[in-house]
């Protein structure tokens, strides 16, 4: 009963890892205790060797050793590493940015430049949040060259582990940065300026568009906008206005 249980199990995950384009983290083990005529599908192509990762709960950490020589997209080719993500694995609350830039590809962590500190600030001083509270990532987890913003095969190859990495963490709510997040993670091409401060979903998740920290920068005028998006999303959460 107890082989049995198991191989269910197994059969389960492997039909969840394969819908989110993530098959291959199922380790040769576990692969072996399936018989060979439960669930066949057409097979898929071997990924490297080093971006196989252990059988598991489909945790962070295993999504992380899955994307870390990954070389699905042609980004894969100027990086110095990939910038997985960075938080609390269990965050309520989950902002998704475009790209790496230089700083965070150098340091292997999401916004940590000037536009990283801005976001640091809206969350700690604005929100009066700690930012290991939430999770930080982006729709590309290598950065595109000259921080140009990612085409759309980059943006497919990559958002695979960025569905996994919500369905890992779970949040209650989700800030997309700019236009690049919003259209790669919801599909809508509407100007950024027209989807903003309104409530989106994802997959029963709440979602809210704002302006990325990088056009802040450029037009301080729209951090008025920006503060309006966090007060909605504060409410949501229930988090007390400072």
């Amino acid at each position: 009963m107890a082989s049995e249980k198991r191989r269910e199990q197994i059969l389960l995950r492997a039909e969840f890892l394969k819908e989110q384009g993530l098959g291959y983290i199922l380790d040769r083990p576990a692969l072996h205790a399936i018989p060979k005529d439960a669930g066949q599908r057409k097979s898929q192509p071997k990924p490297p060797k080093n971006e196989a990762a252990s059988a598991g709960t489909g945790t962070l950490d295993e999504l992380r050793e899955a994307t870390r020589d990954c070389r699905r997209c042609r980004l894969c080719d100027g990086r110095k590493q990939v910038v997985f993500g960075t938080g609390n694995p269990e965050a309520k609350l989950m902002f998704i940015g475009e790209g790496p830039g230089a700083d965070e590809d150098a340091q292997g962590v999401p916004f940590v430049g000037r536009a990283g500190q801005l976001l640091t600030d809206i969350i700690t001083k604005g929100m009066g949040m700690n930012r290991p509270e939430v999770y930080i990532a982006n729709i590309v987890k290598c950065r595109p060259p000259e921080n140009r913003v990612p085409l759309p095969d980059e943006a497919a190859a990559c958002l695979p582990y960025l569905r996994a990495q919500i369905s890992a963490i779970r949040p209650e709510v989700i800030v997309t940065l700019g236009k690049t997040a919003v259209l790669y993670l919801l599909g809508t091409e509407a100007p950024i300026t027209k989807v903003r401060g309104k409530w989106l979903d994802f997959g029963g998740i709440s979602v809210m568009p704002t302006f990325h920290p990088s056009y802040l920068l450029r037009n301080p005028a729209a951090k008025r906008d920006v503060w309006e998006d966090v007060q909605k999303v504060m409410a949501k959460l229930g988090i007390p206005k400072r």
